[in-house]
């Protein structure tokens, strides 16, 4: 059930024909209340799409009545007549649905620098056509009309004491931090104010879509949306409730990571013994976007030396000569130097850890990417055709 888990909340998904497949391309997500709560937080790129402009404003009251989304294509780079498109699908979901506009959030998705009249008479006309078929059910159909390269759609549900929590997200490619990556909507039938969804919704991002680092590109349509309509009556244990969030976008990226394109390895790259978090964070992301290491794992390769070159351009506190690196749960570097021979090393499973201990701290992170593969390149060299 995805994001109508959670009381409060209907969701639908229709096809209008901004996909070539036919393949459903318009969601929306409708909180019911009794509380119209919401928080969001987007990509830090400075080219950021239509929507996200328009959202951005829109959220600054704490009130969200309903997010539309669409796939098929990204509206961004697409002029003045691009943001009149979003604002007036916030203006017909808002009619439709008897709430002012300012408390609608708008989502593309899709390739950038495409958008024209047709397109905009499709996105409004899949806007009217998803409101009218609103359902407690829709949340799979919101789910997979959402997806653009996504090979599945991505839900995820946690059931808490007495309230719950449910999530549906897309991406399957540039997919980097930035506050947010992807596109994500997030309910809750918690009761929370907006200041405590906003807080609750930035330390969740913080340890789950913002280490996930899939191939080190930053989209300009990255938003993660957290609805919140109060039906559950329950107020929440704080930390329970922004553990239980985690958990969910946790679940939810390591769903992206799976599904990213042309991978054939999904990398978990755990620091341990760091100074601090943020040097843990950087030593990750210096390997995450490391396109030799990348390389290496796609060839089954266990070349931990591309591991400490990586870490070796941060300025994270640590020794380079003091640092251990295991592949898959074998020692091949210890205090900087050869441990077990590479042979000893299974890279052919799909799964692969990676474990760098810094000596330096008692501090850890885990940041998740993906190899660098041919079908990667091929897939992406096409993207427009």
């Amino acid at each position: 059930m995805s994001v109508t888990a959670p009381a409060g909340f209907e969701a639908a998904g229709v096809a209008v024909g901004l996909k070539s497949t036919g393949k459903p391309d318009v969601a929306v997500v409708v909180n019911r209340g009794p509380r119209k709560v919401g928080a969001a937080v987007f990509t830090s790129n400075r080219a950021k799409a239509n929507p996200i402009l328009w959202s951005q404003e829109a959220i600054k009251g704490g009130v969200v009545e309903a997010i539309v989304l669409n796939s098929g294509g990204a509206n961004c780079f697409t002029g003045s007549f691009g943001f009149q498109t979003t604002h007036q699908t916030a203006e017909r979901a808002a009619e439709l649905l008897g709430v002012g506009a300012v408390g609608i959030q708008v989502c593309s998705t899709g390739l950038i620098g495409t958008g024209d009249e047709v397109f905009r008479g499709k996105v409004l006309d899949g806007t009217e056509k998803a409101i009218a078929v609103l359902s407690p059910d829709g949340g799979e159909d919101a789910a997979r009309a959402i997806m653009t390269t996504d090979t599945v759609p991505k839900m995820a549900v946690h059931e808490g004491d007495g309230w719950s929590i449910g999530g549906m997200a897309k991406g399957a490619g540039m997919l980097a931090p930035g506050l947010a990556t992807m596109l994500v909507v997030l309910t809750t039938d918690a009761v929370l104010e907006p200041a405590e969804a906003d807080a609750r919704l930035r330390a969740a991002t913080r340890v789950s879509f913002d280490r996930l680092d899939s191939d080190g590109c930053m989209s300009t349509n990255d938003q993660v949306t957290l609805l919140a309509s109060g039906a559950s009556g329950v107020v929440p244990d704080a930390d329970a409730f922004t553990e239980a969030l985690a958990a969910v976008c946790r679940d939810l990226a390591r769903q992206l990571q799976a599904d990213a394109e042309g991978a054939s390895h999904a990398i978990a790259i755990e620091v341990v013994g760091a100074a601090s978090e943020e040097d843990a964070v950087e030593v990750g992301r210096s390997v995450a976007r490391n396109n030799l290491f990348k390389a290496a794992i796609f060839g089954n390769d266990p070349n931990w030396g591309r591991v400490l070159a990586a870490i070796g351009t941060t300025a994270a506190e640590f020794d380079p000569y003091q640092v251990d690196v295991s592949m898959n749960g074998v020692r091949v570097c210890s205090a900087g130097g050869p441990d077990r021979p590479r042979e000893e090393v299974d890279l052919t499973p799909r799964d692969t850890h990676v474990l760098i201990d810094l000596h330096a701290g008692d501090t850890t992170a885990t940041i998740l990417t993906n190899d660098l593969t041919h079908d990667y390149v091929h897939e992406n060299s096409a993207y427009s055709s």
